[in-house]
């Protein structure tokens, strides 16, 4: 994996949205995209070009996986690496999904303080 400098959020919940962004951007120095569905990250994510995708796995409409799923019909984005935010709970549930489809996954309540040097740990042990 590349070095990760963009980070495309989706998560419905807004208060996580927010908490997110300030660990993300303030305390990791990422530039962050944060979109509310996966309906909103299919419009935006193209122009954005992530290097990563940051995937809340439960959310009304579109699931996590099902966005995922949306965005690798994207051509310029097939290949982006997804990371889930989940509940441990959800994470045994999809565990198949998660591993076969993404390079990590991330148990919420996550610790703000670390979930930037979690996104920059998993991209390190997908590179080596």
């Amino acid at each position: 994996m590349t070095e990760i400098r963009k980070i495309l959020h989706v998560e419905d919940d807004e208060d996580i949205r927010e908490i997110a962004l300030l660990s993300l951007a303030e305390l990791g120095g990422f530039e962050v995209l944060q979109c509310a569905s996966g309906q909103d990250a299919l419009r935006k994510a193209e122009a954005f070009g992530p290097d990563v995708f940051l995937l809340d796995m439960m959310m009304p409409g579109m699931t996590g996986i099902e966005t995922l799923y949306a965005l690798r019909e994207i051509a310029s984005l097939s290949a982006t690496p997804a990371i889930f935010m989940t509940s441990k709970n959800v994470a045994k549930e999809h565990q198949d999904v998660i591993q076969s489809q993404a390079v990590g996954a991330i148990q919420k309540p996550f610790d703000p303080m670390a979930l930037a040097e979690q996104i920059r740990n998993i991209a390190a042990e997908v590179a080596s």
